[in-house]
């Protein structure tokens, strides 16, 4: 597993906040553990484009940083469980909020981001990147 070279930069609560949910699945993990998704697998689901691998080390550092919680249960094949603690739960109207501010901005964001990947995106139909509610 990687391990840190430096020491984080936390000399303000961004930095720190930073710190804790930098991670490209770490919000939607924390997000869809708050919606009562629990297992693994669920979260491999509800997460397609990211690897088992890249989830297990993000759930491993939300857990280290004492965001979430995992229950192993005693049974054959094992069973694992996440939930958020009391810490963790904290975050949920943060998140809430955020995920809200993307859904205001959705297509200055969408126009901006495509913009960044033009070339990328020049033979991709946009129509398919819009989502529906």
């Amino acid at each position: 597993m990687y391990e840190r070279k430096t020491l984080p930069n936390l000399k303000c609560g961004l930095d720190t906040v930073g710190e804790v949910l930098y991670g490209k699945w770490k919000m939607r993990l924390l997000w869809f553990i708050h919606q009562g998704h629990q297992r693994p697998g669920e979260l491999q689901r509800k997460i397609p484009d990211a690897s088992r691998r890249v989830l297990n080390i993000q759930l491993k550092e939300l857990e280290n940083h004492e965001l979430v919680f995992r229950t192993i249960y005693p049974v054959m094949p094992p069973k694992v469980e996440y939930s958020l603690t009391e810490f963790g739960k904290t975050l949920i109207p943060v998140i809430q909020v955020i995920g809200l501010w993307g859904d205001e901005h959705q297509d200055q964001l969408t126009r901006v981001i495509i913009g960044t990947y033009q070339d990328k995106y020049d033979s991709l139909d946009t129509s398919l990147l819009k989502t529906t509610e």
